[in-house]
């Protein structure tokens, strides 16, 4: 790599202040940080906790974490594929059609989300930040297959501008891009985000695979059968039912929880609370049991759906999630409680993890305050006593 840092080193002044290609300096600086780790250093009148990470390394890592669910994800999807049109396939076939179905997905959500973050930044003169690096993996994990690419394209952009720019940018967004993004495809296009046609892809990709749909098959989500005809615990940990591409395989999150958690990306106090809220609040609606929902077992409810997808990798957003200890394990908690209160009280939308988190990213800030006040008034009951 010495040759390629020998390369930008010479072409750097063109894009420093004075240079003919000065306009474009935080392009320049955007694509030299993520080939290599800056040398920038806070000013002598600057205040900064040193870490042993940045956040490029920080999505990097996320990144890393996500592959496991991505690439069973595409295998997944292809052998839902060749089981719905009937024709038995290996898992090298299963994987070559899930790869054309999901990287057209991640060309377009990668290529509008950085297109708008990098003419912002060049507008606006800031330095490129690393954050769409996670959100442009996330989308197309949490979309159905067959959602058009165009609509893809415009929830990204929503995103990106509405929930990210219009706030200052990375680390100033209310809510969590990518999950806006699927909100925005949720209520425009409704059609394509519910029904059993949207978990299944019959069409060829690229001249590969294709075909109709053979008698007796069902690709429901076992969400829209919760409670009844759920498929056994072992293929649901797994992740050989259908459902969004990465959000099937609970093994693959499993070990995306792992990597986040030893790197310290990732905080296990709000991990467990979304885990023990869900589970608490399904255990109480067995005691009702007024209904075959409410009669759902909990583990049922955390192996299905995006239930810990977005425990693992959506509730855990660092910017979207408090910051104070006691915060996260509140935060946590609501989140799991609300969405398993949405699936069970819902019939209409069973998939609630959605509205759960993005509604607890509103609070989150009313929770560290609450914390912190907390903390401020113990102390001072403590001196005047």
């Amino acid at each position: 790599m010495n040759f390629l840092r020998q390369y930008l080193d010479k072409i750097k002044p063109t894009f420093t202040a004075g240079g003919k290609m000065a306009m474009f300096h935080s392009v320049f600086e955007g694509i030299e940080s993520f080939l290599f780790v800056s040398n920038a250093t806070a000013g002598a009148d600057e205040t900064h906790i040193h870490a042993s990470h940045d956040s490029k390394r920080a999505m990097s890592i996320v990144v890393i974490a996500l592959i496991p669910c991505l690439l069973f994800g595409m295998f997944n999807l292809g052998a839902q594929h060749f089981a719905a049109i009937g024709a038995p396939a290996g898992w090298l076939a299963a994987l070559v059609y899930g790869l054309f179905a999901v990287l057209p997905m991640l060309v377009v959500s990668y290529g509008v989300g950085l297109g708008i973050e990098f003419a912002v930044a060049q507008w606006k003169g800031h330095e490129i930040q690393e954050g769409f690096l996670v959100s442009g993996m996330l989308i197309p994990l949490i979309v159905p297959v067959n959602t058009p690419l165009w609509m893809i394209g415009v929830a990204t952009a929503f995103s990106v501008v509405f929930c990210k720019e219009v706030f200052g940018g990375t680390g100033f967004n209310i809510w969590n891009p990518a999950l806006i993004a699927r909100a925005f495809l949720f209520f425009a296009y409704p059609s394509k985000m519910s029904g059993e046609a949207v978990w299944i892809s019959t069409e060829s990709r690229f001249g590969y695979g294709g075909g109709q749909v053979v008698d007796g098959f069902s690709g429901a989500t076992p969400l829209s059968h919760l409670g009844s005809d759920a498929p056994n615990y072992l293929d649901m940990f797994l992740g050989f039912i259908p459902g969004s591409v990465g959000e099937t395989s609970k093994l693959c999150i499993l070990i995306g929880a792992l990597i986040l958690l030893a790197t310290g990306i990732a905080s296990w106090r709000t991990m467990l609370s979304v885990f023990a809220g869900g589970l608490l609040t399904a255990w109480l609606f067995n005691l009702i049991g007024a209904n075959v929902a409410m009669q759902t077992p909990p583990l049922q409810h955390i192996l299905l759906g995006g239930f810990a997808f977005g425990a693992v990798f959506m509730a855990t957003d660092p910017v979207t999630s408090p910051r104070s200890r006691n915060g996260k394990y509140v935060f946590g908690f609501l989140v799991g409680t609300l969405a398993i209160l949405i699936r069970i009280l819902n019939p209409g939308y069973p998939e609630g993890m959605m509205l759960a988190i993005l509604l607890m990213n509103s609070f989150a800030p009313l929770i560290d305050h609450c914390v912190v006040q907390n903390n401020i008034n113990r102390r001072l009951k403590r001196i005047k006593q």
